[in-house]
C-alpha cells in the first residue's frame, strides 16, 4: 500500500484492488485510472463493487487496498457523501461554518428550484432531497480543485437533475461521481468506468 503525492495531475491510481475486512474476496482488482483538470470520471457497477469506499478512499478515509494512489501535492478535494444524517441548522450558519458566499450558496439552491421559505427552516427538517441539494450546492461554492461526489443524484427530482447537469456545464469542474442516473453519466462524464 503506497500514498505519494506529486504536483502535475490531480490523482492517478494505479493497480487498485480493494476487499472489505470482513471478507476475503476482493470487491475490485487491479483498478487503474488518473484525472486531470475539466476531467469528468463516472464510475458505475452493481450495488456492493466498492464504488463509495473508491470515493472515501480518494477523499482521505484510512481504508486497507494494495496498488498505488498518487495524489497531486496541494490538491483541495470537495465531497458529497451519499449520508446526508449529519445536516442540521440554518443555512445561513451552514454557509458560515464551511467558508462559503451565503450569497451563491443560495442562488445556487434557487437554480435547484430550492423555495425560499426553506432559506429560514432547519436542514434537519429538510426531505432527503432537499439535504441532497444542499450538499451538492455548497460543493458548487468551494473553491476545489476536484469535486468527488457519490450518487447526488439519490432522492432527486427530475427537474432539479437537469439543473444540476447544466450547473455542472456552467461550472465545469475535474469530477470524480458515482451514479446509477445514465442520462447524467452520459451528459457529463469524459469517461466511464465499470466496477
Amino acid at each position: 500500500m503506497e500514498r505519494r503525492y506529486f504536483i502535475m495531475s490531480m490523482i492517478k491510481v494505479e493497480n487498485l484492488t480493494f476487499s472489505y475486512p470482513s471478507s476475503c474476496d476482493n470487491i475490485f482488482e487491479d483498478v487503474s485510472f488518473q484525472i486531470d483538470t475539466n476531467w469528468k470520471l463516472g464510475f458505475v457497477g452493481r450495488n456492493g463493487r466498492g464504488k463509495s469506499s473508491l470515493l472515501k478512499l480518494l477523499v482521505g478515509e484510512e481504508l486497507k487496498y494494495t496498488g498505488t494512489v498518487t495524489i497531486g501535492s496541494g490538491l483541495i478535494i470537495s465531497y458529497v457523501p451519499q449520508n446526508t444524517s449529519h445536516l442540521q441548522g440554518r443555512l445561513h450558519s451552514f454557509a458560515a461554518e464551511h467558508h462559503i458566499d451565503e450569497s451563491l450558496f443560495k442562488a445556487v439552491l434557487r437554480k435547484m428550484d430550492f423555495e425560499r421559505i426553506q432559506f429560514e427552516k432547519d436542514i434537519s427538517n429538510f426531505s432527503e432531497g432537499q439535504k441532497k441539494k444542499v450538499l451538492i450546492a455548497k460543493s458548487l461554492c468551494e473553491q476545489a480543485h476536484l469535486y468527488v461526489w457519490d450518487e447526488p443524484l439519490n432522492f432527486i427530482d427530475i427537474y432539479s437533475r437537469i439543473q444540476i447537469e447544466q450547473l455542472i456545464k456552467e461550472f465545469s469542474p475535474a469530477m470524480i461521481f458515482v451514479e446509477h442516473d445514465k442520462a447524467f453519466r452520459d451528459g457529463i462524464s469524459t469517461k466511464i468506468i465499470s466496477l
